[in-house]
């Protein structure tokens, strides 16, 4: 590792307040809720909170901070030029959702772990960018742009607040998020959501099914009640059942949670649960029969079972996830999240999942997509990102593409660069993005920051 002294001084010397900040914005719940939406917080108060904790912080760091009424906000160093580097992150976050080992929403040291909701994905990160600007603020030079810190609140669900800053502030020179993996993500998958509802068939032997709170998150946990007694559903790994007052069981399943860009590794708990109901033929309809069937074929993630599987030269493969399954009015609803490649279309997808859905008695709704894109990365911003990286950690660096979808995608020229490496020796405690007990090194979080310090500098100077 290679980090010039004096970067690695400032590190030291701000690391107490950094870590200070990123406590502020883990203890906000910001979990879109539109619902509550209204004037000034259009994706609901936490958010909202959450975009006025985030400029107060970069307020104090002498950033000039504005709000965009609530759809996203900025924090800028004035430099020499009103060309402006950027950078966006998200202080948005997914549901806690269930597992967690203390309160999600108040971070914790432990082990040179840093552990809370979005300490990783995106607060923690958004907060170095902050600092990083602040590094350049502190040597009280110009720069020869204007280093501009975006402030995102809904990253996590429809990207719905980039377009209140392009048609007010436009498109940046360049621009970078401090989200996803390092070294630098020059491509993305496309992104194909939707729901499948099926007849009101819930209430005969299968009385209800829930799992997941969000369908970019593999659920670690499922559940479902079945007019069975406890001593009628066999046992099985995996498997808790529990009687409950009105003389039906309820069934509990485990998984392995994540994100669904990301399935290797993870097991579904939906997959435990319904191979199980299955298996114990706990259904007593054709159409809860086919409901499950249908639910199981969506536990390949690689969409083979579906005719989906696709593959590309510059993508990994295509991948699917169910994330969410609901009861209600005796309907059974599923979420289903694909990350699919340039190889296969969209329209492609459509067909193949909704003849499925339709075979199984299911209805369908119409899907939320976001296609792939790809940047050149021979460009001279990208090659400047991978020497930060190379410079600082002293590894060689190379752009990839990924199933993740970040802000990048939402701009001209724009691509990921963020901390959200594969860590070999993070502890058994320690959970990944989208999971319980979200978690990331401190070590990781330092060593971002002298990158993002590298690589602003080297931009600037393009």
């Amino acid at each position: 590792m290679a980090i010039p002294e004096d970067v690695a001084r400032y590190i030291d010397e701000v690391w107490p307040q950094v870590l200070d900040d990123i406590a502020a914005l883990v203890a906000v719940d910001s979990v879109e809720d539109l619902g509550a939406a209204a004037p000034g917080s259009p994706f609901g108060p936490g958010p909202r909170q959450a975009l006025d904790v985030a400029l107060g912080i970069a307020s104090r760091l002498g950033l000039e901070s504005h709000d965009l009424d609530g759809y996203i906000g900025y924090a800028d160093l004035p430099g020499a030029s009103d060309e402006v580097l950027a950078t966006i992150a998200h202080v948005d976050v997914v549901p806690a959702g269930p597992g967690w080992a203390g309160d999600p929403f108040k971070m914790e040291r432990r082990d040179g772990y840093l552990m809370g909701r979005g300490v990783i994905d995106d607060k923690g990160p958004f907060v170095l960018s902050l600092w990083a600007a602040e590094y350049f603020k502190r040597r009280g030079l110009k720069l020869p742009r204007t280093l501009r810190c975006i402030v995102g609140v809904n990253e996590e669900t429809e990207m719905a607040d980039v377009p209140t800053y392009l048609e007010r502030m436009g498109e940046p020179w360049f621009l970078f998020t401090p989200d996803a993996e390092f070294p630098v993500g020059c491509g993305e998958k496309g992104v194909f959501v939707t729901e499948f509802t099926s007849g009101p068939i819930a209430g005969g032997t299968l009385v209800s099914l829930e799992a997941g709170t969000v369908h970019n998150a593999i659920p670690g946990e499922a559940r479902a009640v079945v007019r069975k007694a406890p001593e009628d559903c066999p046992e099985f790994p995996g498997i808790t059942l529990r009687a409950l007052e009105d003389g039906t069981t309820q069934v509990l399943a485990q998984g392995v949670g994540g994100h669904a860009s990301i399935p290797a590794g993870t097991v579904n708990a939906l997959g435990v649960l319904a191979s199980y109901l299955l298996a114990n033929q706990l259904y007593d309809q054709a159409e809860q029969g086919a409901f499950l069937g249908f639910l199981q074929s969506l536990m390949n993630t690689s969409g083979a079972a579906l005719g989906l599987a696709a593959t590309d030269e510059r993508f990994d493969p295509l991948t699917l996830v169910c994330g969410v399954a609901k009861t209600c009015d005796q309907r059974f609803t599923l979420s289903v999240d694909v990350r699919f490649p340039p190889s296969v279309t969209s329209e492609h997808i459509h067909s193949q999942l909704f003849a499925a859905a339709e075979r199984a008695g299911l209805a369908t709704a119409k899907p939320h997509v976001k296609e792939p894109f790809y940047l050149d990365p021979t460009s001279p911003e990208v090659e400047a990102l991978l020497a930060a990286y190379s410079q600082v950690t002293g590894t060689p660096a190379k752009a990839f593409t990924m199933g993740g979808g970040t802000y990048a995608r939402k701009f001209a020229h724009g691509v990921s660069f963020g901390p959200e490496e594969d860590d070999p020796n993070k502890p058994e405690w320690a959970g990944s993005m989208h999971g319980p007990n979200e978690a990331v090194s401190e070590a990781s979080l330092k060593r971002a920051l002298a990158i993002y310090i590298d690589a602003i500098g080297r931009l600037m100077n393009l």
